[in-house]
Formats: structure tokens, C-alpha cells, sequence
């Protein structure tokens, strides 16, 4: 009999650490209702004594989201480890995951103790988390780079004190598959509780081996792999969740494996989490690029009309790859678009119908066809424009050319009050960014990073522009989506910069509090 692999999904918690990959409550709460029915086994929704945001946005996937188990991340320190409990008691099946770094470098460096002392942490951590909850996940971070022999003592006593998974994290990417599969094996043959507890792998993607070395893990015995949707998370990512699925899923025959998840709904949270991070998939990633299941070469077309299985080793129906497309005409009324948002893992309230069918018109009614791409990008827009704004966009022109130096010209609004300004740059969106610095006023704004795509395909095809601004030591996303790709470029700066008024306003509302250090696990 297969056995069964945990799937567990950090896409909220480790996923939105990439820097500018911060999601608001309502996007995260979508994200989780399309982690449940992709039907991964547990989804971590966050960090909960980070921020108050993160606490709430824990809370709230805890109270709404059925059928995974909810964790959420503390340090191996009393006031996390309550404070998370707090945020996930409300789930059917919460869990707390706590954590404490065990290479040297931590122990004497980070936190100038003894390997005893970090022992202790580690175990008093867990006792007090089984005090609460039933489920509870310790994590020995920096795992590959500590001393074997310290680790297996680690893993031993933190299953003693009732740790139901223990976690080996690559937190830093160093590891290699074989040095991976011997780490796992190793504490298999030498823990003499190992039985007890689910042994979990979580890799980082620093020297691009993450999903290698999870698979290795999986082969000596894991039975959970931690991993984000795109392979999203700090520095160079995570293992990817749907190489990691598909893998086992096309190598039965070498893992003897299987995962719960549905693979049908790959594609479509791919998707979501590429539009709501406004992070780009490469076109050659593996199972959810655009080029994944493509074939231009004449020889491979060719093979492939005779039998798909010379080229194609997956099915694209297996993760959900279609080619739906919505055609605005008799057929496409409410009925029809609501029926194909929840298909593409939308929950849509009826009094938020008439608003999303009004937006899906109005772009119905400049395009030929609308792709399941402009769909996501319509609820999202509808979901972001619920935010609180500062700045709001009147109005944006411009003038350019090939012997004239191009100019735009900005309204906005503030307060009732409106505010023009022309300004001018080396190309449009240059000259319309530096028409609206001029109006908000905020010294040391930059753009840290811009990009502008076609959504679809074609000449209608809408564009989308992503945005990431740097304040005041601070970092903000802005996306936005239009016909016109100056309007969409002016609103996504625009967006980036309401949110870091909106963040500075309740900081200053607040007091600035320190916060832990998110680099985990």
C-alpha cells in the first residue's frame, strides 16, 4: 500500500516573506479557501505575534477555512507559543508550530547559549504548546548545518516531551540530496521514538535543489514535506509545492507514494497566488509555466499527434490546464461567469455578483474574449478596491514621441480636494511617476522594482503593471490592470504608495513595536 505524504502549504507564512510579496486580509482568506481546495493536508496561515495583522489574518483563516489543519508559527518562546494559540483555537484542527535554530551558528552565536540550554528551550516549548493544543510541530531550525549526533538528541527529546511532527529544515539551502537522504536515514536508525512523530522536511532553494532534496527526504522515510505554491518564499524560494505533488504523483513507481492533493486545482492556485503576490511564473517553470506542456519543435509536434506520451509524461488535464475562454454575448450572463469564477475557486457572496459583473462587462466590452487570466485579475481588483485609499487617481494623460520629451499629466484626489500636476521623464510612466511624486510629497520614495505584461493574448490583451516602492526603510507592492498600460502603471504606483501611508499612519497610531525577526524555518 502507498504510503501517505502530508502536504504541508507555507505559501501564507514563508511564501509571503519574499520581500513585496505582502497580501492583504482579504487576499490571504481567498488564498486559504483555494489552499483547502487544492486539499493540501495543513496550511500554516502566519506568524501570529509578528503583527497584528498577521495575528487577525491567522484568526480568520482559523474561523472560516474548513478541512485543513491551521497552524501558525511561534519561537520557542512562551508569548509566541500563547499568542499563536490564541489565533488558531478557533480551526477545526489547529496546530502550533514552534521553532528553535541548532547549528552552531545559532546556538552560540545568535543566541550566546549552550547546546543544553538550546535543548531545554526546545523541549519547555513543546511541553507548553501540548498544554494547549493537541497537535504541535517542532522545527529544529538550521537542521543540515547542525551537529548529527545534536540533532538526533533534539528530535528524541522534543517527540519525548509530545511533539506529534518534528521538522528538518534546509533553512538556508545548503543541503544536497545525498547529504539529505542520509541526515533522514540517519535519525530513522539512531531516535529511538522516531515512531512516534511525523518526521517533516522543509527546503529553502538558495542553490536550487529544495525540491530534490524534499524528494530525497521523502525516499528515507519523511512523511511531510513543507513547501509554497511557484516555489514563492525568502531569498530564492521554497520547494515547489506542485514539482514536489507531480513528482510523486509521475514516479509512483519509484516513491510508492501519494498525497491528498487535487491536482486538478494546480493550476488555478498557481494562478491566484502569481496575481495576488504580483510575482510572474518563468514560462519554462516546471508544471505551471506557460511553456510547460507547449511544443513548437517540428519533430516533438509531430510526435506528439501520433501518441502524447512520446513528449508529455503528465497530462495537462492532470493539473488543471485548460484552455476556457468567456465570450461576451447572450450566453455570458451572471449564471454563467459566477459558475466559472467558483470553478476557478472563487466563493462569491450575492451581493457582490452585481459589482464583479459589471467589471467582468466593462472589460467584455473592449475585448474579444476573456481569458480565465482577466477573471483573476477582475477579482482581485474587486477585492483590492475595498481598501482604504489616501491618493485616489482622477485622471492620467500623456504625450510622447520619438523628438519630444515625453510628459504626463496626473489628477488626483485627496480628501475632496483635487491636486494637478505635469511632469516629465525619459519615457511615460517615468514622466507620470514623477508627476505624482511631485503631488504626494514623500521624501526618499523610490521604485525598487517596475514590470508591465500582457495578461492574455493579443492586441486587447489586458495589461498588468506591478509596482514595488521603498519608504522610509519600509517596502510596498502596487499592482494594477488595464487596457491601457500608463493607466495601469500610474494606479499600481499609486496603490504601493497608499499602502505605505495606510501602514505608516497605524504605526504612528500604534507605536512602532519591535518585532521578531522573520526569518524562520
Amino acid at each position: 500500500m502507498a504510503r501517505q505524504i502530508r502536504i504541508f502549504d507555507t505559501t501564507l507564512r514563508d511564501g509571503e516573506q519574499a520581500p513585496g510579496a505582502s497580501m492583504d486580509m482579504a487576499a490571504k482568506l481567498q488564498l486559504a479557501r483555494q489552499l483547502a481546495r487544492l486539499n493540501v493536508d495543513i496550511i500554516e496561515a502566519g506568524f501570529p505575534i509578528s503583527s497584528p495583522e498577521d495575528f487577525e489574518a491567522v484568526s480568520t483563516i482559523a474561523r472560516e477555512v474548513e478541512g485543513p489543519c491551521i497552524a501558525g508559527l511561534s519561537r520557542a518562546l512562551p508569548q509566541d507559543i500563547e499568542r499563536c494559540w490564541e489565533a488558531v483555537q478557533h480551526a477545526q484542527r489547529p496546530r502550533i508550530h514552534t521553532f528553535i535554530g541548532t547549528s552552531k551558528v545559532h546556538v552560540e552565536r545568535r543566541f550566546n547559549k549552550t547546546e543544553d540550554e538550546v535543548l531545554q528551550m526546545a523541549v519547555d516549548a513543546v511541553e507548553l504548546a501540548c498544554s494547549l493544543c493537541d497537535d504541535v510541530e517542532f522545527s529544529a531550525e538550521d537542521a543540515l548545518r547542525t551537529r548529527l549526533e545534536y540533532l538526533r538528541d533534539v528530535v528524541e527529546a522534543t517527540i519525548e516531551a509530545g511533539a506529534g511532527t518534528v521538522n528538518i529544515p534546509d533553512t538556508v539551502g545548503y543541503a544536497t540530496p545525498w547529504q539529505m537522504y542520509d541526515t533522514i536515514s540517519y535519525l530513522f536508525e539512531n531516535v529511538p521514538n522516531i515512531d512516534e512523530a511525523v518526521i517533516s522536511v522543509h527546503c529553502h532553494d538558495d542553490l536550487g535543489m529544495s525540491v530534490a532534496n524534499s524528494l530525497a527526504a521523502v525516499k528515507a522515510g519523511a512523511g511531510q514535506v513543507e513547501c509554497t505554491v511557484n516555489g514563492v518564499g525568502e531569498r530564492a524560494g521554497n520547494a515547489s509545492l506542485e514539482e514536489i505533488v507531480m513528482a510523486l504523483y509521475t514516479r509512483r513507481d519509484e516513491f510508492d507514494t501519494e498525497t491528498g492533493v487535487n491536482t486538478a486545482e494546480i493550476i488555478n492556485t498557481s494562478r491566484m497566488v502569481s496575481t495576488l503576490m504580483g510575482f510572474v511564473v518563468q514560462p519554462n517553470k516546471a508544471i505551471v509555466g506557460a511553456n510547460a506542456f507547449a511544443h513548437e519543435a517540428g519533430i516533438h509536434q509531430h510526435g506528439m499527434i501520433q501518441d502524447r506520451q512520446t513528449y508529455e509524461i503528465m497530462r495537462p488535464e492532470d493539473v488543471g490546464l485548460t484552455e476556457s475562454v468567456f465570450t461576451l454575448g447572450p450566453r455570458s450572463g451572471k449564471h454563467g461567469l459566477r459558475s466559472r469564477l467558483e470553478k476557478l475557486g472563487y466563493a462569491i457572496a450575492d451581493e457582490e455578483m452585481e459589482e464583479i459583473y459589471e467589471r467582468f462587462l466593462s472589460v467584455a466590452d473592449r475585448k474579444k474574449r476573456v481569458y480565465d487570466e482577466d477573471l483573476h485579475v477582475i477579482m482581485r481588483q474587486a477585492s483590492t478596491d475595498t481598501v482604504a485609499e489616501v491618493w485616489h487617481l482622477e485622471r492620467v494623460q500623456v504625450t510622447t514621441g520619438s523628438d519630444i520629451t515625453p510628459m504626463g499629466l496626473v489628477v488626483l484626489r485627496r480628501n475632496g480636494e483635487t491636486h494637478t500636476m505635469l511632469g516629465h521623464g525619459n519615457g511615460p510612466v517615468d514622466a507620470v511617476y514623477d508627476a505624482i511624486g511631485s503631488i504626494v510629497q514623500m521624501e526618499g520614495l523610490e521604485v525598487a522594482d517596475y514590470d508591465v505584461r500582457g495578461i492574455t493574448r493579443g492586441r486587447d490583451a489586458l495589461g498588468e503593471a506591478t509596482v514595488r516602492v521603498r519608504w522610509q526603510g519600509d517596502e510596498a507592492l502596487g499592482q494594477a490592470a488595464s487596457l491601457d498600460v500608463i493607466e495601469a502603471s500610474a494606479q499600481a504606483y499609486l496603490n504601493a504608495i497608499n499602502s505605505l501611508l495606510l501602514r505608516d499612519e497605524a504605526r504612528r497610531q500604534a507605536g512602532e513595536e519591535e518585532r521578531p525577526d522573520r526569518q524562520v524555518p
